[in-house]
């Protein structure tokens, strides 16, 4: 018997400055300060060049540590068998949570009206997921989640002998 698959989503950071803007924006940066660096080098105020050197730099280091951090993705999957998060971190480091379908339940707690948190609970167990996505995302991924774990049910009380 085939394992089919209901539902499978990759939930990811959002990143909107792409790499060709990311090195538009450091040239821009950089010219700048150069060019302000120059002129206070001519004001005989030397030091000041070094720090705007300075400033682009930790800049710099600053959007890779953004970049780095955007690796970071987690995956939602739904099968005949098991509904399992697989959570990937910045650092490449895999941890997979495994829930029973037919136990499993989304929850969606409401903070106030801009912010809510969605879970898979199972068995005493209530796990966090998709923290990333905004509020209306996350929404979003609770009802097709929930419509894919209740077409699961439905199919599989069908299907049973």
């Amino acid at each position: 018997m085939l394992d089919r698959l209901w539902f499978d989503a990759v939930v990811s950071p959002h990143r909107s400055l792409g790499p060709r803007a990311f090195t538009a924006l450091m040239l821009a940066i950089a010219l700048v300060s150069f060019a302000s660096g120059v002129m206070f080098l001519m004001l005989g105020a030397w030091p000041v060049f070094g720090f705007f050197g300075l400033d682009v730099a930790l800049i710099w280091f600053a959007f890779r540590a953004n970049y780095r951090a955007a690796r970071a993705f987690e995956r939602i999957r739904l099968s005949d068998r098991d509904l399992t998060i697989e959570r990937v971190d910045r650092k490449g480091i895999r941890r997979r949570y495994r829930f029973e379908p037919s136990w499993a339940r989304i929850e969606i707690e409401v903070r106030d009206e801009d912010d809510n948190e969605i879970a898979i609970a199972s068995h005493g167990r209530r796990f966090v997921f998709a923290a990333c996505l905004s509020p209306a995302e996350r929404l979003d991924l609770a009802a097709g989640l929930r419509t894919a774990l209740a077409a699961r049910r439905t199919n599989m009380t069908t299907a049973a002998p």
